[in-house]
């Protein structure tokens, strides 16, 4: 690896936009997980799809590692330079580049966060509904093929992006997809590179879908006295048909936490909150089928919140539940699990889950996006401690391989990185293979985020 003849070339290409400084490799080389400091060798901030096209031929001519970075709220150690090289922080690019509101279609760059663009879409009457919880930047949600609490009507960044801009290994620049609604017209590469972690390329421009702004929304919460009754009661609001978009489950231990630090007065129970958007009608007919739904399965305490206001406090509530639990138990660190069952196995899932965590004796509050079979534990573990966070470890593990046993898969929605890649041929078998051979098929050179998604081997 020439690194000090790339750091020279990017320093002529650059100027002042490439740092080898220590503040800003180490701003760069942190993760929101219990994943240790990780520094790049350097730092560069390009301003377009040109510079990166370049960056990567110099980083492709010296076999340099090249690693994508956004926001750097990724839960799995995605974007850590764990073989060195350079860390392309692409938050500059970040400009709405063009609104199409008859097609419902927007071209961002890849810098542009979830919040900013539908502050920029507000006058329109559509919006992107993708929502991690983070105020993640569109780029890096595509690249982990992001979900969140409104994928289960909305869908994941999957079902959301229509075309992307690519710049590849050797710094060629191609597009996939297009403005169409369909297409049969060959491989879909956009698919391919959404989900891909920056391991076959660089995103430097996407493509949305956007959603129109529902007329009525209503949220509400309400108690359960057992986490089974909870998950069935989702169970059985999807199986009769009623359209949510957000249902979210929080145990015991997270209702306590958020009367901890939200000052709520939440039944520390397990409780269920959930969201309908639609017309005026069909949101109160919804809300309506599903209060009857919670009556039957034993649910109390039921709140709606009607008002933006009264809305916006409930979901921050949620969105900000995993930092609210670390700050339960100062001076513990998170590793926060993510797994994916069908829904038929949902309740039992999570049961087991629990006796998993209480079996260890760890701290582990429970919550998720039951709608989609997609739950986490957050396990509290003391920084300072080896032996929880290897108790910690196992849990997450062991969830992965229960997930798999239903199933499922070993990750819904915060993708491989390096914490999960272990069990990548557990999940995938012979395909993880194949999985390798597109990767050196695309970057032979194995430059781009080394270390992550695939198998290890020769430029693995």
């Amino acid at each position: 690896m020439a690194l000090e003849q790339a750091v020279e070339a990017l320093e002529t290409l650059l100027g002042a936009r490439i740092s080898v400084k220590r503040p800003d490799r180490e701003a760069h080389g942190t993760s929101e997980a219990w994943y240790p400091l990780t520094p790049p060798d350097a730092v560069v901030w390009p301003q377009n799809t040109e510079e990166v096209s370049a960056i990567l031929k110099i980083c492709h001519r010296e076999g340099v590692p090249v690693i994508g970075w956004g926001t750097g709220t990724s839960l799995e150690g995605h974007a850590l330079a764990v073989k060195g090289g350079i860390v392309l922080d692409m938050m500059r690019m970040d400009k709405v580049l063009e609104v199409h509101p008859e097609d419902r279609l927007v071209r961002v760059q890849p810098g542009v966060t979830r919040e900013a663009l539908n502050a920029d879409l507000r006058t329109t009457g559509l919006f992107f509904p993708v929502d991690p919880g983070a105020n993640a930047s569109l780029g890096g949600m595509a690249a982990t093929r992001a979900s969140g609490t409104s994928a289960v009507r909305y869908g994941t960044m999957r079902d959301n992006v229509a075309a992307l801009e690519v710049v590849l290994a050797d710094g060629r620049i191609i597009r996939t997809g297009s403005g169409a609604v369909k297409s049969s017209s060959g491989y879909d590469l956009t698919a391919l590179f959404v989900g891909s972690e920056g391991t076959l390329g660089i995103i430097t421009e996407l493509t949305l879908r956007l959603h129109g702004q529902p007329e009525a929304v209503s949220s509400a919460v309400c108690a359960f006295e057992t986490l089974e009754a909870a998950v069935e009661t989702v169970q059985t609001t999807i199986q009769m048909g009623i359209p949510m978009a957000r249902i979210e489950f929080v145990d015991a231990d997270i209702a306590r936490v958020f009367n901890q630090i939200n000052g709520t007065h939440m039944p520390e129970k397990p409780h269920l909150l959930i969201e309908f958007n639609g017309s005026e009608s069909s949101v109160a007919e919804d809300s309506r089928r599903f209060g009857e739904v919670v009556a039957e399965m034993g649910g109390a305490d039921f709140q709606w919140a009607t008002t933006t206001e009264d809305r916006n406090k409930l979901w921050k509530m949620r969105h900000a539940a995993y930092s609210s639990c670390i700050a339960s138990r100062p001076g513990s660190i998170g590793l926060l699990t993510d797994i994916c069952v069908p829904i038929s196995r949902l309740a039992e899932s999570v049961e087991r889950a629990r006796a998993m965590i209480d079996v260890e004796g760890l701290d582990g509050p429970i919550l998720g996006h039951v709608g989609d079979g997609n739950f986490h534990a957050i396990l509290l573990v003391k920084h300072d401690d080896p032996e929880e966070l290897r108790k910690a470890q196992k849990i997450g593990h062991d969830l992965a391989e229960m997930a798999l046993e239903m199933g499922g898969t070993i990750t819904g929605e915060h993708g491989i990185g390096v914490g999960k890649r272990g069990l990548m041929a557990d999940e995938h078998g012979a395909a993880w293979g194949v999985m390798g051979e597109i990767k050196r098929a695309l970057d032979p050179k194995g430059i781009l985020n080394p270390g992550k998604v695939v198998p290890d081997g020769e430029n693995a």
